[in-house]
């Protein structure tokens, strides 16, 4: 596929692309909107759709795709992601990619937060590698795809006909994940539960602000058949948790009080486990180094996503054979993902056989 068939795959491209040569390598960019089946609400935000930074990057005639999706939490929008990969165009369009840990490196020391496009630049690189060096990423980590968890398809807060309604749409994944954390959230679980007696997994996304509350919740929802909950207070609340741990027998899991592998040591007595998002952390290698951490300290592993497309999620779902729990719906939350390759069958992930993440553009 020539590069204007590949700029086609992409109607929502949102702006010009940018391309530079130098040692061979060729660098592209581009901002897509990628549009929601369904009005995506939790404690943060509301939204129809979301945009997220596309990496082209080729070398010797190999092309390795990455994406980043910003998380306004942390002050990162797609044209920010954008301008942080051109600050460091120089880096790419010289090394040499098979070197792409030191170059990763550089990457860090040069961009200073900006992780979504950290993550981009990471899994453009991890998908040119393993396509040089001919193998599929999990293999390259010495995984067998057969392990991969089961992932949970998230319903978002809504109204109860709604909830009901994208609870059936969800008939084929075993396991759901539920938006909570506000005071509707009784309504939320008794409007899923009317529907299935699935087991259940719920994020409150900070939404607890008060930890006799948070005991209280929790200990409600395990009487709906709820296995854990991740980050029920604030992430700066480390304390609270912690109280709140010892009070409640449900397994909690730290989402916004986990971004980078500093994070994890101070969590231990607060969360049971974490859970890592390569946009959070900047990429497949600094995920790997995370869950290294974790399981050195005991805790366990969760692998999650934001709204992304299936380049993101076939990137955290390679090293998923390593994780406990898995919460990588965020292409299937989607209606126009311009990937193909990646898929899940009854919830249980299916990691493609092809070199890199596995996955290309449509219409290729």
């Amino acid at each position: 596929m020539n590069r204007r068939e590949w700029w086609k795959t992409f109607g929502s491209v949102a702006v010009v692309p940018h391309l530079a040569h130098g040692a061979g390598n060729t660098l592209e960019t581009s901002i897509v909107r990628l549009k929601l089946r369904h009005t995506w609400t939790t404690t943060m935000s509301s939204s129809e759709y979301r945009d997220t930074l596309h990496v082209r990057f080729t070398s010797g005639g190999i092309t390795g795709y990455g994406e980043g999706a910003p998380i306004v939490r942390y002050k990162e929008d797609a044209a920010s992601a954008q301008r942080a990969v051109e600050s460091v165009r120089d880096l790419l369009t010289t090394a040499d990619p098979r070197e792409f840990a030191k170059l990763n490196a550089g990457i860090f020391r040069r961009i200073e937060g900006e992780y979504a496009a950290k993550a981009a630049l990471d899994i453009a690189l991890m998908d040119w590698a393993g396509k040089k060096f001919g193998v599929p990423l999990h293999r390259y980590y010495g995984l067998d795809k057969n392990d991969t968890p089961v992932t949970t398809f998230t319903i978002g807060m809504d109204k109860p006909d709604v909830v009901r309604a994208k609870v059936r749409e969800a008939e084929a994944f075993p396991v759901l994940k539920v938006k909570v954390g506000l005071d509707t959230d009784e309504e939320m679980i008794a409007a899923v539960r009317s529907v299935t007696r699935k087991p259940l997994r719920v994020d409150a996304n900070e939404g607890w602000k008060n930890k006799e509350v948070a005991v209280r919740k929790i200990e409600w929802l395990q009487s709906q058949g709820v296995e854990f909950v991740e980050q029920p207070m604030p992430a700066q609340m480390l304390d609270e948790v912690a109280w709140v741990k010892q009070r409640v027998r449900m397994p909690l899991i730290a989402d916004e009080a986990c971004l980078h592998p500093r994070d994890i040591p101070k969590l231990v007595g607060a969360f049971d486990g974490i859970n890592i998002k390569l946009m959070k952390c900047g990429g497949m290698q600094e995920a790997f180094r995370m869950i290294q951490i974790a399981r050195a300290l005991g805790l366990k592993v969760m692998l999650g996503c934001m709204i992304e497309s299936s380049v993101g999620v076939a990137a955290a779902a390679q090293l998923s054979p390593l994780a406990d729990y898995a919460d990588l719906d965020g292409n299937l939350l989607i209606s126009n993902d311009p990937y193909t390759g990646l898929r899940v069958e009854r919830g249980k992930i299916l990691l493609p056989d092809a070199p890199g993440l596995g996955v290309a553009p449509k219409h290729a």
